[in-house]
């Protein structure tokens, strides 16, 4: 791959693209303007209600399309040569290998991906590479993973892309502006400009995934096929992963004040039995049946891995350490990370927390509390009512106590019911001593060989995928069939 892969095609369908959105909305924006004068110049009168809809709509228009400086704020937390040597020693490799300078600025981000860019400047111009780094992606991925998708990124700097990606980028935003100002002003202007806006994505979307496919490419020839392949279908999992984990493992933690290990929990969420099959039958539905979008940037995985399998494999990796490995003191680099987010007063007020630690000290307090605030919606349930209470979760919503400000639906209102009536159980368990085991995506008491997973209950007897006879005869079997789940009392807190 001596010399940039079609980027002469690409630099000339974008850019004939981007003039052709200037010159429909200057010529738009001309006839506009033009046509009061007209009315005066030669009809020698004016409508005021058509001066004002085409000076305001050739306002709009001229004021969208003006270029705007990159204002670049740092996605997270910026990773320097000195800090963390290892990891900047393959970034370092890799870009030799491709024959690509390094980015002047690397920054670790929250999200399962990498990516690179030119920021800064105007349309590009006076610009400078910047690459973003997810931890997510460091816990998910091996070390010659990485290269891969590191070889991958600096593919987009082989081939031209991020050149041409800041002059995309703001036509697109250009385009934005403009169908969003013509809409607030309510203006039928804004019509060409959207059908020109839906064959812009479209073509400019076209180029893009030709792009990823040419710096999959690559990666295949300078780190191999294998890494890359293998690399592609963990982070299309555990891309869909991420977000679960965010907002039912991570935050609550947040919430409470404590600070888990973010990266090792989410390590934890895509290995544990059911979030792993749930990932494993995903990413098998996707390369089985994908389903192309004329507006994905991306190619189809299973289009990328069949155009990678005829590329050179590369070198089985014989100690493939982790990429987290490559990255000092991660504590410190995510709390760094949650100082980005929500500001370095709240994240240093967090208190470290491990998560075999979490069950006790974080969701057991914060279920007695709302056991203890919900008694009188609990009044007289047992575990063995729940078969019969679980038909009727509205009625028992509008028992509950609801934070000043909400007005909860019934749906919402049957949600928090299910959920109390699991904080109940699991309240209720822990005071007959069960061993509460609560890991990122997984969640259940244990004693001796019985098992009971107590926000599984009451949604599996809703969807009748639990018998009422059957869950009976197990709180039978386990002796907990008559414990009252409206009272809270001392815990023998084990885990």
């Amino acid at each position: 791959m001596s010399s940039s892969p079609s980027l002469l095609g690409r630099a000339v369908l974008a850019i004939v693209l981007m003039i052709g959105f200037y010159a429909l909305a200057i010529a738009t924006a001309g006839v506009l303007l033009y046509l009061p004068y007209a009315e005066v110049r030669y009809a020698k009168r004016l409508d005021l209600r058509v001066a004002v809809f085409c000076i305001v709509g050739a306002g709009v228009i001229l004021w969208s399309i003006l270029p705007r400086r990159d204002g670049f704020v740092p996605p997270g937390p910026r990773l320097a040569p000195g800090q963390h040597p290892r990891l900047f020693a393959q970034l370092t490799g890799v870009a030799q290998a491709v024959g690509q300078a390094k980015p002047a600025e690397v920054y670790l981000v929250p999200e399962v991906n990498a990516w690179v860019a030119q920021r800064g400047g105007v349309m590009g111009l006076g610009s400078r590479r910047v690459m973003g780094v997810g931890l997510p992606l460091l816990e998910i991925l091996t070390v010659s993973q990485l290269r891969a998708v590191l070889a991958h990124e600096f593919g987009h700097y082989y081939g031209g892309d991020t050149k041409l990606a800041p002059w995309v980028y703001k036509t697109r935003a250009a385009i934005e502006r403009t169908l969003q100002g013509l809409a607030r002003a309510d203006s039928v202007l804004r019509f060409p400009f959207l059908w020109y806006g839906k064959m812009f994505l479209r073509v400019t979307h076209a180029i893009s995934r030709q792009q990823e496919l040419t710096a999959d490419a690559l990666a295949s020839r300078t780190v191999g096929s294998r890494p890359l392949i293998e690399g592609l279908r963990t982070i299309h999992g555990a891309a869909d992963a991420y977000l679960p984990y965010w907002s039912t493992e991570a935050v609550p933690v947040l919430d409470a004040g404590f600070r888990p290990p973010l990266a090792e929990g989410f390590g934890r969420f895509v290995k544990s039995a059911a979030i792993a099959e749930a990932i494993s039958q995903g990413v098998a539905r996707e390369i089985k049946e994908p389903k192309p979008d004329p507006y994905d940037t991306h190619p189809p995985l299973r289009d990328r891995i069949a155009a990678a399998e005829n590329l050179p494999k590369g070198e089985q990796a014989t100690a493939d350490l982790a990429a987290i490995t490559l990255l000092e003191n991660v504590e410190e680099i995510e709390r760094g990370l949650l100082a980005g987010m929500a500001g370095e007063a709240q994240a240093q007020a967090l208190k470290p927390v491990r998560w075999e630690s979490v069950g006790v000290e974080v969701y057991l307090p914060l279920w007695e509390k709302s056991v203890h605030e919900n008694a009188s919606a609990l009044q007289g349930l047992t575990p063995a009512s729940l078969p019969e209470i679980s038909k009727s979760l509205v009625g028992m919503g509008w028992k509950i106590q609801i934070p000043a400000g909400r007005l909860p639906t019934g749906e919402e209102r049957a949600q928090m019911a299910q959920g109390l009536l699991g904080q109940a159980l699991a309240v209720a368990l822990s005071r007959q001593g069960w061993v509460l085991h609560a890991l990122p995506g997984e969640l259940h008491f244990q004693r001796d060989d019985l098992k009971v997973e107590p926000f599984a209950v009451v949604p599996k007897l809703a969807a009748d995928e639990l018998k009422p006879d059957a869950w009976r005869e197990q709180c039978a079997a386990a002796g907990i069939s008559d414990l009252n789940l409206g009272e809270v009392g001392a815990s023998e807190r084990a885990t």
